[in-house]
This record gives C-alpha cells, structure tokens and sequence, in this order.
C-alpha cells in the first residue's frame, strides 16, 4: 500500500490493482439510485470515469443511473460531461475515453417508490446482451437513509437481488447508518432482511483515502515501529481532524447530527481501531474487521460522570479564520438561536486490553478550527529524568510519531538532536516522509479505490454491521451524558481557535498538551 497504484500497460487484461496485488473483476452492471443528485455527479462518475481511463475497470460493465425526472441517455450523458469538466481529478477530460466511457453510461427513469419502474430496469438490464452484466450488479444507494428498506424490498420483488442464485448482487449504502445505536439496528435489519450481511457494502470515504489505508502497512510490516506499539513505550495518542470551514449551509444537518454524528462516531473511531488494533491474522476482509471490532468493544464503557470527566463538547462564536470574518454556529442559516449543537468535540478513550491499558487517547475534531488536517500523533514516555533531562530541562521532548492523512499527507518522526557548539544544548528535530514527494503523482481518490473493491467483492474497507453498532453504543454513552445539559463558557470558542478551553483542561489532567498540526511544506 506504501507505493503508489500502477497504471496498467494497455495491453493488459483489465483488472484492480491494488496495494500491488491484481484482482480479476468479473463484467458486472453498476446501477446508481439517486443518479441525478450531487453524490454522483461530484463523486461517483469521476470515480468511475477514472478507473476506466486508468484501464482498472472489469473488460466489460454498464452504468444505469436510476432517479425520478425525466432524461434520456444522450441528455444524461451530457450533464455527466459537463460535471466532469468541473470535478475531474484530471483535467482537462479526455474526449477519446470520454466517448468510449459514456457508450456504457444508461438512464432509467422511474420513482423509488414505484413497483413498475423496477420493473422497467429489469427489463434493460435484459438488453445488455451478457450474462454477467445482467446478473452480477451493484447497487450504489446514493439516496437518503430512510429510503434505503423500501429500495432493497424492491430490487428484491423484481427478481435483481437474491441471497442465493446466479452471479452476484452487492449492496453500497452511504453514511449516516442511522442516528444512534436503535435506528442503526433497525436500518441493518431493513438491509439484511433481502441480502446477506456479505452483500451490504457501508461506505465510509474516510477509509478510502490512501493515507488511512497505509495505517496497516506502516505499523504490521515495520518492526521497529511495531514493537514500540504498545503501553510500554507509548504515553498518549492524540487523532486530530480539524476543519477550517464552518458549518456553511448545512446547518438544518448539524441541528441534528452535531460533530459527534457527523465525525466521532465514523470517521474517528475507524482510524482508533486501525491505529490501536492486534494484527489481524490475514489480510482477509473478515479478519482485519474482526480486530476491529475488537478494538472498539475494548473502548471503556463510559457512564455520565464519565462524560462530564473525559468529554467535552464545544461551539464556535464569531471570529477571524485566516483572515475572514465568520459567524457564529448559532447566526448560521438554519440553526436555532439558542442551539447547544457541538461543533468541536473532545475526548479521552481507555482501552482495556493487553496492549493498550492505561494508554489515554485523545481525539478531537471541530469546526472554524486555524487550519483543515487529519493526523494521527503517538506521543512516546520521556526519559528517564537523569542525564540530558535534568540538564536540558523543557528543550528535551519526548519523542513523538505523527501520522498526516492529509493534506500533505506524510510520516514524521520527532527526536531530541545536539545543536552543534561548545555546550551542550539540545533542540527538538523532525525526520519528515512525504508520500507525493516519494511516490509521485498518482494516488487514487477515496471513491475510486473504493468502488473498485466493492466491485472486486473485497469488504476490508467497508464497515461490517456490528462495527456499526459498536461504534453507537460509543455515542449514545455520550449524548446520554450531554442531555439536557447546556454549554458552559468554557466550551464555547472563537472562529480561528484551536477550540475551547475546556478542551486544554482536559488534557492538562494527566499532564498532557494538544499538539497542533503544523503547515507542512
């Protein structure tokens, strides 16, 4: 996962190639629900049109885009093209593979809702000549959560998916799964009621980035980095994800979702589990998930006094991001003037197993935050407070591993160095990896590499139902906390902070400090 994905020769067969192993994808049909929204205009058909440019489709496929206005083929292609001038990775757009990718790009008209529309797929999928293309398809759910039952119940009626039969049928559903752990259950339950759990694809982005992945290949192939995985040698570990935007025009979504929804419960715990679960015992989809349900189910249960302890929630007021005046959350479009919704949040986990007990890990993430990275810092114990310590006072630092997942995405390693002279004086020093300066150009979007596995039938990067609900048990421990408690002063923060007060005190408890991602040039 450490190098970059290959371009294929063009006169390969066509196949995923990924982490440097190649993977035979079988011709298959991938039917998008929901084709006339954002999703797939922004993300889905530049993902897709990539793939086919870069020669890692299957040799044969066909993309049906299914939604309720009226289009043709021709007048759905053209929108496709005109959002891939705009969203395109890489521009400008190829007119030659353009041309070959939309000949295999189909509309079907219809509502969600009606039975006959179903139907009517099911009949153009007869026309698509193969039967693999008929009978192996995905079903990319890019449609709000709560019509997802309704939409599995249908394709199920029409005869397009079956827990047994021929060729095979996989489910993709975006987050969010539910809103806590009841709606997540019951959701899970509305899509393993026609399908297998094997079928249901959860799709979290977040695992698609190059960066995350190579979580895995950095810890489990590097032992002199892996035996210091441990209590024994690591103090604390902080997993920052700030934003620099605020809340813009979703605040009607933050009402109710809040920071803990839209980025805790998901994208954090998922980097929580790679970075501090056991080696799995194969790279194997089920196995690697395995361990991470066991990580999470590790994270100590906690109770309201808990939360008051090791939680703390916070929201921006007006003021300066990078030189621009912002609002504050609560004069934001559609956000309740009195709203006590957190936009940053703040928490410590323990982790109750072999390697990890008394290991504190902090994770924070906000919005109106100075500046947008994701990094993953392992802060190593300090010396022995002899020697170089007692001499050198604070210039000593403990030695520290930063993981960047982006932007600038890279590994650095910070060491206490001599500073050359006389006397003996010590200064902090950084040994820094760049994945773009070592590995160049091409590092596949989220989406791609995940549409490709989806594909390939290959579930690692997906999120399986009990990971889900897991990670809402997590959740809900904390807003039952929250309830009907308001912020205090100390949680409210200005617009270009690193966030609230209250999240320095938390952290000073131990004795500890955030470290702020830095500009990495």
């Amino acid at each position: 996962m450490l190098r970059a994905m290959s371009i294929m020769n063009l006169s390969e067969p066509s196949h995923g190639d990924i982490g440097g192993e190649r993977k035979n994808l079988t011709p298959c049909t991938i039917v998008i629900f929901g084709a006339s929204g954002d999703l797939t205009a922004r993300k889905l058909i530049p993902a897709l049109y990539q793939l086919f440019k870069e020669k890692q489709m299957p040799a044969d496929f066909r993309v049906v885009g299914f939604a309720r206005r009226e289009k043709t083929d021709a007048s759905w292609r053209q929108e496709l093209r005109t959002a891939l001038d705009q969203f395109s990775r890489t521009k400008p757009v190829d007119d030659k593979v353009w041309l070959a990718f939309a000949e295999k790009l189909f509309y079907c008209q219809g509502d969600l809702t009606d039975d006959v529309a179903y139907k009517k797929l099911e009949t153009q999928l007869t026309t698509f000549g193969s039967a693999p293309l008929r009978e192996n398809l995905l079903f990319y759910l890019a449609i709000s959560p709560s019509q997802f039952g309704e939409v599995v119940e249908q394709i199920h009626r029409s005869g397009l998916l079956n827990k047994e039969g021929v060729g095979w049928q996989r489910i993709v559903v975006e987050k969010p799964f539910g809103h806590d752990l009841a709606s997540a259950q019951a959701l899970n339950r509305e899509l393993t009621r026609y399908a297998h759990e094997q079928q249901v694809y959860r799709i979290d982005h977040y695992l698609g980035k190059e960066t995350v992945q190579n979580i895995l290949m950095f810890r489990f192939s590097n032992s002199i980095f892996e035996r210091l995985w441990n209590r024994e040698s690591v103090d604390h570990v902080q997993i920052t994800v700030s934003e620099k935007i605020g809340v813009g025009d979703r605040g009607g979504y933050y009402e109710e979702a809040g920071a803990l929804r839209d980025m805790v419960q998901n994208h954090m715990l998922q980097v929580l589990s790679l970075i501090a679960m056991e080696p799995p015992v194969s790279l194997e989809a089920e196995a690697v998930r395995d361990e991470k349900v066991k990580l999470l189910k590790s994270i100590r249960e906690l109770t309201p006094a808990d939360v008051a302890r090791q939680v703390v929630r916070g929201q921006y007021f007006a003021g300066s991001v990078g030189g621009q005046m912002r609002p504050g959350y609560r004069q934001e479009v559609k956000v309740n003037p009195d709203s006590n919704v957190e936009t940053y949040v703040a928490l410590k986990l323990l982790i109750d197993n072999w390697r990890w007990s008394g290991v504190p890990f902090y994770l924070r993430t906000g919005k109106n935050l100075p500046m947008s990275a994701s990094e993953v810092r392992i802060q190593f114990r300090p010396t022995p407070n002899v020697l170089f310590a007692a001499q050198c006072g604070s210039h000593l630092d403990a030695n520290a591993l930063t993981l960047r997942l982006q932007p600038n995405e890279g590994i650095s390693l910070r060491f206490n160095g001599k500073v050359p002279g006389t006397t003996i004086g010590v200064r902090p020093v950084r040994m820094h990896f760049s994945y773009d300066a070592e590995f160049g150009a091409y590092t596949p979007e989220a989406y791609e590499r995940l549409l490709l596995e989806a594909i390939a039938g290959d579930a690692t990067l997906f999120i399986r139902r009990d990971e889900v609900e897991t990670a809402w048990q997590i959740a809900d421990a904390i807003r039952t906390g929250w309830d009907g408690k308001p912020l205090t002063n100390r949680e409210f923060y200005a617009a270009g902070t690193w966030g609230p007060i209250a999240a320095d005190d938390l952290l000073a408890q131990l004795g500890h400090t955030w470290h702020e991602p830095q500009v990495i040039k």
